[in-house]
């Protein structure tokens, strides 16, 4: 499932293309996704401007005059690419363009001229919606999710009062959505290693008796800006079903330090170690036994 680093490559991808552009048509070539859409749908992003594009957590959202809110999840396999202009990049690869999958298509008035938004999904895992704008923080989709890894406001007390007396395992902890909105299984492995903590470790030992942050939590804090920073740079990773909206790919699989790297060797300089996997809730997590303690 694409991670948050990968939502905000394709929300910077289409923000060009779709602010300020027309919507002339919202056309569904289905009633459903993973979820049937809404009523009347499709008339109205009829004919509404696009005023901005933004995310939360994994969530695009597409700001329409007149106050109301597309809301977009990816799910499994779902992607948007842009047609009417040409992809950049030596990357460039045809992705997602078997018709039988392009299930909403918006036709879109530029000031370069016609465009055309499809959104492909093969799993139909993904969703829309649609919500007023002053609506948005209570909406179910968004009122239980915690800080967004990239703002200020996620620092080392923020977490720290998550995860005060709390024995749940810290990956379960991290992948909890109401602790820290937008974190996947990928990026919380980066970043359990980067900080050379053990998943497996009690969410609650990096926070002292008093409720203050451990100095392992504030270098895991750390860790965490930095590898969804890194990624976000490096255009997401492109696993499995993950493209960019110009349909070239992302490059962070690259820079993978532990994850889907079992029997290789740990990159921590001076450690011996050999990258292991264990199964925590289902997910397999990537780890270095010999430096994460």
């Amino acid at each position: 499932m694409p991670e948050l680093p990968e939502v905000e490559t394709v929300r910077r991808g289409l923000a060009p293309v779709m602010e300020g552009a027309l919507i002339r048509r919202a056309e569904l070539r289905r009633p459903d996704l993973r979820f049937p859409f809404p009523a009347g749908f499709a008339e109205a992003l009829s004919g509404r401007r696009v005023l901005s594009l933004g995310r939360r957590a994994k969530y695009l959202l597409v700001d329409l005059e007149g106050g109301d809110v597309m809301i977009a999840h990816l799910g499994m396999s779902g992607s948007f690419r842009v047609e009417g202009e040409e992809a950049p990049g030596a990357f460039h690869i045809p992705r997602g363009k078997d018709a039988r999958h392009d299930h909403v298509v918006l036709h879109l008035e530029t000031a370069e001229g016609e465009r055309r938004v499809v959104y492909n999904d093969p799993r139909r895992f993904g969703f829309m919606d649609l919500a007023r704008r002053e609506a948005i923080a209570g909406h179910p989709f968004f009122r239980d999710l915690g800080e967004e890894p990239t703002g200020n406001a996620l620092d080392a007390g923020y977490i720290a009062a998550k995860f005060r007396g709390r024995q749940v395992p810290l990956k379960a902890a991290l992948l909890d959505q109401k602790n820290i909105a937008g974190l996947g299984n990928i990026y919380v492995c980066e970043a359990l290693w980067r900080a050379h903590l053990s998943p497996e470790r009690a969410a609650g030992s990096l926070v002292t008796a008093a409720g203050r942050p451990k100095k392992e939590l504030v270098l895991l804090t750390e860790a965490i800006r930095a590898v969804i920073a890194d990624a976000i740079e490096a255009g997401g990773s492109t696993l499995r079903d993950h493209i960019r909206a110009d349909g070239s790919l992302g490059y962070f699989q690259h820079s993978f330090s532990v994850y889907d790297r079992e029997k290789e060797p740990c990159r921590t300089p001076g450690c011996t170690g050999i990258i292991g996997r264990i199964v925590q809730g289902g997910r397999s997590t990537f780890l270095c036994t010999a430096c994460q303690t």
